[in-house]
């Protein structure tokens, strides 16, 4: 592993990702920067919606809010964004998204050091390109964890994650968030949320389309067989996810099956999440932040890899089929079937939670 470089002030500007899942994987890349250079200070330019995740990241000095959504380009504000972040005197800057507009401010703010993978052939923007080699860093976590340290040099070495489809992943400096203890006791007041009975979190949701998304029956199922088990179960998402809570809770009793998408916030999510006993979670942005707070999970793989964006936790397990059209990374299946997720049944997922032993058996019969 190299070792640290000589002590110095290093301020570092990481340019972030603009989805969930990628931003908690951010924090191994600001661990891994820690400790190639301890003491740094690290400022993550990122969207609004990220900030209070960044809270969560003691790593982190400082969130920025980037104003631009994705696909804007806005050379404008970007030239009067760097103009300020050139008198914050960064040393450095990380840049992790691959657009040529994503490496604009770090060169427009005057950086040394801007590094980041050649992505949109971005030469001259960045002054440390990287060329991916992507079978030698296959996951996600790798290529932004391998920023962090010389070009060529291998990475440090990484801590084992389990999954039932891949055996040991590789988790190089896994994320792990801060909980809020006092906004969990205002969620618990305020919402009205008993825990008397072990909670398990369902996560039927998935940003990046319905190819990724596990049957909602097989959810409701689910949920039925381990309320009847002694279990409540939370339903978590955004507002686009309430009607496909509605689905799973309808019908079950209400004191024990409960639709919470919509009305919490990320950080909010992060809180619910730490009170619960176990979850079940499309491969999604609140799958990492569940494997972030390693919680036992059961992680349901479809058209995307588990090769590729794993949880990083070793009280995971990731159910992945592997058909023959697997993975695809369509948003929506090609062929019209989701074999890939249909075929996986609520009692292999059940079977999965008693077997990373979140519930005695008797309480799941």
């Amino acid at each position: 592993m190299t070792r640290p470089d000589a002590a110095r002030e290093e301020r570092i500007l990481v340019i972030g990702p603009s989805w969930v899942g990628d931003m908690v994987m951010a924090q191994s890349l600001f661990m891994a920067l820690l400790e190639r250079f301890p003491g740094a200070r690290i400022d993550v330019l990122a969207p609004g919606w990220s900030l209070p995740l960044l809270t969560r990241m003691p790593q982190v000095h400082a969130g920025i809010e980037m104003p631009l959504g994705h696909g804007e380009f806005g050379f404008a504000l970007r030239w009067r964004i760097a103009r300020a972040l050139r008198r914050e005197g960064y040393t450095r800057a990380v840049v992790l998204p691959g657009s040529w507009k994503s490496a604009l401010i770090p060169f427009l703010a005057g950086i040394a050091r801007r590094t980041g993978w050649r992505g949109e052939m971005r030469y001259g923007l960045l002054n440390d390109i990287r060329l991916l080699d992507k079978a030698r860093l296959p996951m996600t976590v790798q290529r932004f964890v391998a920023l962090a340290w010389p070009a060529h040099s291998e990475p440090p070495p990484v801590e084992p994650s389990a999954g039932e489809a891949a055996g040991g992943l590789p988790a190089a400096h896994p994320p792990r968030l801060n909980v809020d203890v006092a906004n969990q006791e205002r969620l618990r007041r305020d919402m009205g949320l008993a825990t008397g009975r072990p909670v398990v979190a369902f996560m039927p949701g998935a940003e990046y389309g319905p190819a990724k998304q596990w049957p909602l029956p097989h959810f409701a199922r689910l949920a039925s067989q381990l309320i009847a088990g002694g279990a409540t179960v939370w339903v978590l998402g955004s507002a686009r996810d309430y009607a496909a809570g509605q689905c799973i809770v309808e019908g079950l009793p209400a004191e024990h099956a409960l639709n919470l998408c919509g009305r919490t916030r990320l950080e909010d999510a992060v809180d619910l999440l730490a009170l619960c006993r176990a979850a079940v979670t499309n491969d999604s942005g609140l799958m990492h932040v569940a494997a972030a707070l390693d919680l036992p999970l059961v992680a349901l793989f479809g058209s995307s890899s588990p090769e590729h964006t794993p949880p990083l936790s070793a009280r995971a397990r990731v159910l992945y089929l592997g058909l023959d059209c697997s993975p695809c990374f369509a948003r929506e299946c090609p062929l019209g079937h989701t074999r890939c997720l249909a075929e996986i049944s609520p009692a292999r997922v059940l079977d999965t939670l008693e077997n990373l032993g979140v519930f005695q058996p008797e309480a799941t019969a």
